[in-house]
């Protein structure tokens, strides 16, 4: 059997997922980013696809706060579902986050819409493909990333208890699936962008509502606030 290279992945996350980087379709997966590298800007840069793994290791996990897929403009994306670097303007839905936590929790929006402390702190900001084709949404969909992030979400929900999953918009919410409700919180709303937002995800509350149920399971709570 050919060896396999350890990926650039945390430990923990190693031993829970390495049989899907064994597995031929992510062999596919790694054929498939090589072409696009040599035809295209591809984001986030290598070192940051498996940025929410690396800041958050599976045995830190807590939340679970589920996006499609990275940002496409130059600067924007880092391994993080919602968030950007410091100094990248926040994208609309981010500001709608931050609006929400204003209304749910009373913080004020942080001026920087980097959410590595969320993930520090145990919030896996986890996107279903882990690239994406400068300037074009989707681009890489439905070429393995979704069965690898799919592995993650159950061996989640597998081998944890009491993990909040935030699930925003119907492709977040199509996930619940994977997921045992009878051991775990499930949030849903719509998603938080300026189309849908009015219709539910402002009033959602899911912010305070993750904290409520780690309490009531002797979690320590996140602390929502950036700054």
């Amino acid at each position: 059997m050919m060896e396999v290279r350890k990926p650039d992945i945390d430990e923990s996350w190693y031993r829970v997922l390495q049989d899907q980087f064994r597995d031929p379709y992510f062999a596919a997966l790694k054929s498939f980013l090589v072409q696009e590298k040599q035809h295209y800007v591809v984001y986030p840069p290598g070192k940051l696809i498996f940025n929410a793994f690396n800041l958050t290791p599976f045995d830190k996990v807590k939340v679970v706060i589920l996006g499609q897929d990275p940002y496409h403009g130059p600067g924007q994306a880092h391994g993080l579902s919602f968030s950007v670097p410091d100094g990248i303007q926040q994208p609309p839905s981010l500001q709608n986050i931050f609006k929400e936590i204003q209304n749910d929790l009373g913080y004020p929006p942080p001026k920087s819409g980097n959410l590595e402390k969320w993930a520090k702190e145990g919030v896996l900001l986890l996107n279903a493909s882990l690239t994406v084709r400068d300037g074009q949404a989707a681009s890489h969909a439905h070429h393995g990333w979704e069965v690898f992030t799919d592995a993650a979400i159950k061996a989640l929900s597998d081998k944890k208890e009491n993990l909040v999953f935030i699930l925003w918009g119907n492709y977040a919410i199509a996930k619940e699936s994977l997921i045992d409700t009878r051991k775990h919180l499930v949030l849903k709303s719509v998603h938080p962008s300026p189309l849908s937002a009015s219709r539910g995800f402002f009033g959602c509350h899911h912010f305070s509502k993750t904290n409520n149920y780690l309490i009531e399971h002797g979690i320590s709570p996140i602390d929502w606030r950036l700054e």
